[in-house]
């Protein structure tokens, strides 16, 4: 009695389905299918070429920044932002070619912005620190630095999120904006010229002044050492078992690690042909016997 009196009260509010409409709706169904086929088709036609307007205006914005003889490392960041921009532009577009209200997108975005703060926030500090290398330019595109993590290379791109060193030994190091512009490093480069120190230890015995007459001679020799530039051998330590010089002198940054291992070699050879000892660590060891101290 119950499920009868339910179905008759549902059937009071549920309307009838009108055979005409499923009919009216099936024989459109091609149409609304083509319809929509070439909505896609247009949409493919306007993303590509619309990527071949980006390209063209990156390519103007390069060659107008190149004829200003403006900074490396300026234009790949302007390259790297402009490519966001004009794609997320085309994508807006596309979107609206298919009835999407592009107000009502950037609502919803500015509605879930504090979200998706949280979520990209590393990548919005790396893009801060970006802008900021650009403004106080710590470093250039072709600079050899160091960061406090221990990595160093060339500088040869700054992006928008990110900066790429290639090391000497021709590995490519990817670091994140936000640390190199939050954290500290040494630009090696930044100066035309470098100073080199290397340390060698001479026995107690030798004769400091002929040892410092050798060195120098041999850096007066060296081609690529700068004459015009302080030159020097002096006292650094006095060590357990040798007396710690320094060898200093200065190279242009092209020729500061060529030069370095050259002299480094040229220290053993000139202070062996001087005859200055180059000792290594000793030990005396003293043994208490019966009959008294014996020193071994």
């Amino acid at each position: 009695m119950h499920l009868e009196w339910i179905v008759s009260r549902a059937s009071q509010y549920t309307p009838a389905l009108d055979p005409n409409a499923i009919e009216q709706f099936i024989s459109g169904l091609p149409e609304k299918a083509l319809r929509m086929g070439l909505r896609v088709l247009l949409a493919l036609v306007v993303f590509l070429l619309g990527v071949q307007v980006i390209k063209l205006a990156r390519r103007i914005v390069r060659k107008s920044l190149e004829r200003g003889k403006v900074d490396v490392g300026v234009r790949q960041f302007t390259d790297s932002f402009l490519k966001a921009v004009l794609y997320i532009l085309l994508v807006f577009m596309i979107a609206g070619g298919f009835g999407v209200d592009a107000a009502s997108v950037v609502a919803l975005l500015g509605s879930a912005g504090v979200a998706i703060g949280l979520a990209v926030q590393g990548s919005l500090s790396n893009l801060a620190g970006g802008v900021l290398i650009l403004i106080l330019k710590p470093f250039l595109v072709g600079d050899y630095i160091v960061e406090g993590g221990g990595k160093e290379g060339t500088v040869t791109e700054i992006q928008l999120f990110y900066t790429r060193l290639l090391t000497p030994d021709n590995r490519t190091v990817i670091l994140p904006n936000g640390a190199l512009a939050n954290g500290s490093l040494v630009n090696v480069t930044t100066d035309k010229y470098r100073r080199c120190d290397i340390s060698v230890g001479v026995s107690y015995q030798s004769d400091l002044q002929t040892a410092r007459e050798a060195l120098m001679g041999m850096l007066a020799a060296d081609p690529a050492v700068l004459k015009d530039r302080d030159m020097r051998v002096v006292v650094d330590a006095l060590g357990e078992s040798a007396i710690q010089l320094i060898v200093r002198c200065w190279f242009t940054n092209e020729e500061y690690w060529d030069g370095r291992y050259r002299l480094t070699e040229g220290i053993k050879t000139t202070l062996d042909r001087a005859g200055i000892q180059i000792p290594y660590p000793q030990l005396d060891v003293h043994v208490l016997g019966h009959e008294g101290n014996k020193e071994l």
